[in-house]
């Protein structure tokens, strides 16, 4: 048909104005969206994405931080080393193997997981055992405890926590455990706290550390008379405080008795790798199961943590959720897996036998040292070391350590335990300060308190531990010995003379490391206690702020950030040459200093303002004398002036001049007639410390001296001798301030001043008096 043409274009028209208009609404719903975009997105998300590059860059920023990251942890970083790369790939090539098709994905897992099984019991001698690989190091237990459970409990998959509860399960466990290990299990396992037992260790016999095992055996008698289940215990192949081994092949037989599970854990099964084993150690082969912590051990980052236990039902193991259908699930030995063949038997094996090295070369040498007692079990095999400054433990000669001992006899008896911890507390961290590169720590133990642990198979491979690092620790402990034996012995003699100044209150602070604690008290003179304890926080830090400005060894501080007392001033280790006497009344006479100071600007300030009252009741006053003076018609502006003109008044000058010194208003009419500003009366000399103690060059405050005292005391008297005769001979000087033009008025001083210095040199020749009397006509 045909179109009229009119309509056509009309038709085009209505078309382009169509598209138009919905181009524009487009465009309006696209810059909607960018705002949007823009306002609710974050940054990285807005646009296309962000290139490769920048998204490493910002991850490496994310790792490394500002430039104040702690050394320790870039120290950490930096020995990764090519066998950490290789775990680290193991999770990459994880993620990229899972796209696998199952069937190819299942043949690869089983074969990773089989082998890194069979691997690890060969090198830790645990033969026919399973694995499981996890990433909580307690996840291993748990698993554990479960498989356990439905081991014991034939219908706990049906019935579930009745059958717990018509015989209630018990799990054992030291008391040297880690901490919250057993809450943890029941957490997990949803079991009250009465079904976890903690085995005391030995208190009467044996070591410390290890497991009780007569009295488990009654504590495990009398559950079963109660109805309980024994199900499980857990010992230790080195607690995780002072590495000590529990009697493990007693322990198998006690459970083999009550058909108990044993599970162990601890660092010492590093070393089930090497050639020779301890038999206490030897024994953990036997047990159900145990825990390897490869990671810390090898120096391998982001492995996963293996439970090696033994059993025959594969389906309570699935139950248990020790074994999992899904291949990417098994996955998880890659890692492990990589890192195992590209160390290889040498590489693993040379590592735990470094650590143990490194362990008897810091025994070695902690052998030799007085002062030192070392904590461990079995000296030829322990690779864990703990040891603690202790002051009986000394070999030096028993006539010296008798001395010694007496001085700090009381302090010791009193506060024995609270001053060893807090010692060994500051050991610890000054040694891990010094030498990083030991990986030493500060551990909690129930029986010997705060002592100091070196762990080379947990630090040692990602640290990168030498020897030279543990001589170097050996270096430092034998530089921090006097340091700590010096100031334990001088504490008593600080209290004492704190005690015995006026001023000073001696502040008992147990938990700090150091000479002693003390605070300035001011005098009290009235004030309310707001007020007085104000100025007491101003005046203590002060004192803490002169006394940091000494050129002195000792360190002042605050005191600890938290749990400190306020407003005192702490004092830090010392050495044995520390002048106790001198540095307490140093202290004292600062804080007087201090205090004197602080009161002469109150009353300077009060005296001002005083004044200042004084002068506006004068400068009142003179204004009403003027008026009275010159008369009302004066005060007329218009009147004035004229009044003025015809008839001057002449009226007199009278300044006022407010002296600082004497704290009263005086008249300036001797300054207008002089054309001179008087001196005034002398000002009161500024409070100083009355120690000026002579010193050798170079020797520094609060040391005692190694000369004489007789060769100080004549030194002194020589020199004072020597200023005395420089004093004598000095002229009287011309009075400062004064013009040539009112000598006249100060002839009366210098005939006084003639008089005086002709009785000073009657001694002298003639001729020196006629010279001074010369001067004397001059001035």
């Amino acid at each position: 048909k045909m179109v009229d043409p009119t309509l056509a274009e009309m038709g085009r028209n209505l078309n382009e104005a169509m598209k138009m208009l919905e181009d524009n609404q487009r465009k309006a719903e696209e810059e909607n969206e960018k705002k949007y975009a823009r306002k609710d997105i974050p940054g990285p998300l807005q646009g296309s994405g962000q290139d490769m590059v920048s998204i490493l860059q910002l991850v490496q920023n994310l790792m490394h931080g500002e430039e104040e990251e702690e050394i320790s942890q870039a120290y950490r970083l930096q020995n990764v080393g090519e066998q950490g790369h290789m775990a680290l790939l193991g999770h990459s090539l994880a993620a990229y193997i899972s796209v696998l098709d199952r069937e190819r994905l299942r043949k690869l897992t089983t074969r990773i997981l089989s082998d890194t099984t069979l691997w690890l019991c060969r090198l830790f001698r645990y033969e026919n055992g399973s694995a499981y690989y996890h990433e909580d190091d307690r996840e291993g237990l748990l698993k554990i405890c479960r498989l356990v459970i439905h081991t014991r409990y034939e219908d706990y998959t049906t019935e579930g926590f009745k059958v717990l509860y018509a015989k209630q399960p018990v799990i054992y466990i030291s008391s040297a455990a880690r901490t919250a290990l057993g809450q943890d299990l029941c957490n997990e396992l949803g079991l009250p706290l009465s079904c976890m037992c903690r085995v005391p260790c030995n208190t009467m016999f044996g070591s410390q550390h290890q497991m009780d095992v007569a009295l488990l055996d009654r504590v495990i008698k009398d559950d079963i008379e109660s109805g309980k289940l024994p199900l499980l215990l857990v010992a230790n192949a080195g607690t995780p405080g002072a590495g000590h081994t529990d009697k493990i092949g007693r322990l198998k037989e006690l459970c083999e008795q009550y058909n108990m599970w044993l599970h162990i854990e601890g660092v010492n099964l590093a070393t089930l790798a090497l050639g020779y084993v301890s038999s206490s150690v030897l024994a953990a082969t036997k047990c159900d199961s145990m825990t390897l912590t490869l990671g810390s051990w090898l120096g391998l980052p982001a492995v996963p943590t293996v439970t090696l236990y033994r059993h025959e039902d594969p389906s309570l193991s699935l139950a248990a959720g020790l074994t999992s259908s899904q291949p990417v699930e098994k996955l998880r030995a890659l890692p492990l897996w990589l890192s195992l063949q590209y160390l290889g038997h040498d590489g693993i094996v040379e590592r735990i036998k470094h650590a143990s090295k490194l362990s008897q070369r810091l025994l070695e040498n902690l052998k030799s040292l007085d002062y030192i007692k070392t904590s461990v079990e079995d000296e030829l095999s322990s690779p864990v070391v703990v040891f603690k400054f202790s002051w009986e433990c000394s070999n030096s000669d028993p006539a010296s350590h008798a001395v010694q001992a007496s001085a700090t006899q009381h302090l010791l008896l009193r506060n024995k335990r609270h001053i060893s911890d807090t010692f060994n507390q500051w050991l610890g961290e000054q040694l891990a300060q010094l030498v990083p590169a030991s990986g030493v720590d500060v551990v909690e133990l129930e029986d010997e308190g705060t002592c100091v642990r070196f762990s080379p198979l947990m630090t040692s491979a990602v640290l990168g531990t030498e020897i030279q690092d543990v001589d170097q620790l050996v270096d430092c402990l034998k530089m921090k010995i006097p340091v700590l034996t010096s100031t334990l012995q001088l504490r008593e003699e600080f209290e004492q003379e704190v005690r015995r100044t006026v001023g000073l209150l001696y502040i008992e602070d147990l938990s700090w490391p150091g000479l002693g604690v003390l605070r300035y008290n001011s005098h009290s003179d009235g004030k309310n206690d707001d007020k007085q304890e104000k100025e007491l926080e101003k005046i203590n830090k002060e004192l803490l702020k002169k006394l940091n400005e000494l050129e002195s060894d000792l360190t002042f501080s605050l005191g600890p950030e938290f749990g400190g007392q306020k407003n005192c001033v702490y004092i830090g280790m010392v050495t044995e040459d520390l002048d106790v006497a001198e540095l307490v009344e140093t202290i004292a006479a600062t804080g007087r200093e201090i205090e004197e100071n602080s009161r002469l600007l109150e009353n300077m300030t009060e005296v001002v303002r005083k004044g200042i009252q004084e002068a506006q009741l004068q400068l009142q006053k003179a204004n009403e004398e003027r008026l009275l003076e010159e008369g009302l018609l004066r005060q007329i502006p218009v009147v004035g002036s004229v009044l003025n003109w015809f008839s001057p008044f002449q009226a007199s000058l009278k300044g006022r001049t407010f002296n600082l010194t004497a704290g009263s208003l005086e008249s300036t009419e001797s300054t207008y007639v002089s054309k001179a500003q008087g001196t005034g009366t002398t000002p009161p000399p500024t409070p100083t410390s009355s120690l000026a103690k002579q010193r050798l060059p170079g020797q520094k405050i609060f040391k005692r001296s190694l000369r004489s005292s007789d060769g100080f005391s004549e030194t002194s008297s020589v020199s004072h001798c020597d200023d005395l005769e420089r004093v004598d001979q000095r002229p009287p000087a011309l009075p400062c301030g004064q013009e040539q033009g009112q000598i006249e008025e100060h002839e009366e001083v210098a005939q006084t001043t003639t008089t005086n210095t002709e009785d000073i040199q009657s001694d002298k020749s003639p001729h020196d008096c006629t010279e001074v009397e010369e001067q004397g006509s001059q001035r």
